[in-house]
């Protein structure tokens, strides 16, 4: 693809640390890390590591040995800057992408503080991680276990679609770090009497931002109505929408009541290249082939094709920091737009998200329509895959949130239905008005696995019923 000259003006793309000083005056008491002393260096990888190493760390020989069976040497930005204050026991509230080495930094000084307290069953919970979905909350879980695996403490998780007494048995018997999904845990806040949280030390939220999109903001509310006062509070967040302040501003604004030190720890440390291209209908395939092609030969390294658009702004975001993940914190990003939907190009840009527009080269986009079709129409299996596909996209974009830009009446489905590899419209059954309003229900009722990632889809999906193609591409490592 040909990159187009002009770029489109806006802020600096991913808003990962931009509002700091704005964070500064709306938190009363916050104390804002220094920008002097020892500047972060990059590590031997390259990438988000730093000069710092683990072993340097003031940590038990328990948590250390883990981490070596782990083989983690380095530490990250986000680990180097926020473990020494959650060791301290300061209230941290901090800003990282998806993928920077936060679990880490959030769990290996809560297990120090457990281990350190000689915290026991008996005890009850101590710990208490908060993750927005159930598939998050068994990644932290089975980090957690490995970094717990020589310690004497307790470990579980609650989280939606298991069984609830199941769970309420293993609370009885004391779990010191829980994992746990909002609703969830309000659940056995609420219900289960055996839950033993008063001796509660520090209380996690990871990805508060993907918590308040899923409508959770009024059950962590209920929840620190519950939980103990004095304690530590850790709140982590990828992006820091004016949402996320107000509800950093109520996480902490008790904190000189509890004398206790407010910090906020920002890091920006990816290099994603945003770039969207504008693509007719009935060529979206062919220039998608002929862009992977490309790719394949390249052995490009990492790379997200966001083939249909997001919902909004945020999807947006957190689609693309996913390209950045680990070591190297690079990546790019190509957002494929019909000529109808140049308009969310003003959303992105309100979003401080530039981008570059690219321009397909017509040589390297080859003339495979007519194979492509003869392909699709001959084939039995092919032809009701396509069939799906092509009334699966046209049910997800008309439950589209923003309708002024995503209309389907403005859509030419004969060239729509060319981009599945039909000469000719297929007969299949629509009803657009009531299947839109379906789709919309299937998405408020996903509740925690709107963004669900787990092992068959570990880039996150939007819910049952929507199945807008998010592509992944790596060389194997």
């Amino acid at each position: 693809m040909r990159k187009v000259k002009r770029k489109r003006e806006g802020g600096g793309g991913m808003d990962g640390t931009g509002k700091e000083d704005r964070l500064e005056k709306k938190k009363k008491g916050m104390v804002k890390e220094k920008k002097g002393g020892e500047k972060l260096k990059k590590g031997k990888g390259g990438g988000i590591l730093t000069n710092k190493l683990f072993s340097d760390l003031d940590i038990s020989e328990l948590t250390a040995k883990a981490i070596r069976e782990m083989n983690y040497t380095h530490l990250t930005e986000i680990q180097a800057r926020s473990i020494p204050h959650l060791m301290e026991q300061s209230d941290v509230m901090g800003s990282a992408r998806t993928g920077s080495g936060k679990t880490l930094a959030f769990l290996v000084p809560a297990i120090e503080l457990l281990c350190s307290s000689h915290f026991l069953p008996r005890n009850g919970t101590g710990v208490i991680v908060i993750c927005p979905t159930r598939e998050l909350a068994i990644q932290t879980h089975d980090v957690a276990n490995e970094l717990m695996k020589y310690h004497s403490q307790t470990l579980g998780h609650v989280i939606g679609g298991t069984n609830m007494r199941s769970e309420a048995n293993q609370l009885a018997k004391g779990v010191n770090v829980l994992v746990a999904t909002p609703g969830r845990l309000l659940d056995h806040l609420r219900n289960t009497s055996s839950f033993n949280y008063k001796s509660l030390k520090c209380l996690i939220i990871d990805e508060a931002d993907r918590i308040l999109e899923q409508n959770f903001e009024e059950d962590i509310k209920q929840i620190f109505k519950r939980l103990p006062q004095d304690r530590q509070t850790v709140l982590f967040s990828a992006t820091q929408t004016q949402e996320v302040v107000d509800f950093a501003n109520f996480t902490f604004r008790k904190n000189e009541e509890r004398q206790r030190k407010l910090v906020y720890v920002g890091v920006d440390d990816s290099e994603i290249k945003q770039g969207y291209c504008v693509i007719p209908s009935e060529k979206r395939f062919l220039v998608l082939y002929a862009f992977l092609r490309m790719k394949v030969r390249q052995k490009q390294k990492d790379y997200i094709v966001q083939y249909d658009p997001p919902d909004d702004p945020k999807d947006y975001i957190h689609r693309v920091g996913r390209t950045a993940r680990g070591n190297e914190g690079k990546g790019s990003a190509l957002l494929f737009l019909l000529p109808e939907e140049l308009k969310l190009l003003i959303r992105l840009q309100a979003a401080n998200i530039s981008l570059t527009e690219y321009e397909p080269s017509e040589k390297k986009v080859l003339k495979l329509q007519s194979k492509f079709e003869y392909i699709v129409g001959g084939n039995y299996v092919l032809n009701e895959s396509a069939k799906e596909a092509y009334s699966s996209y046209l049910l997800a974009y008309n439950s589209h949130s923003m309708k002024d830009i995503f209309d389907i009446h403005r859509l030419d489905l004969k060239k729509v239905a060319a981009s599945f590899g039909f000469k000719d419209l297929p007969k299949v059954s629509l009803n657009l008005e009531s299947s839109a309003s379906k789709h919309r229900k299937m998405r408020k009722g996903a509740g925690g696995r709107r963004h669900g990632i787990g092992p068959s889809n570990p880039y996150g999906r939007r819910g049952g019923y929507d199945r807008r193609q998010l592509a992944r591409f790596r060389k194997d490592m």
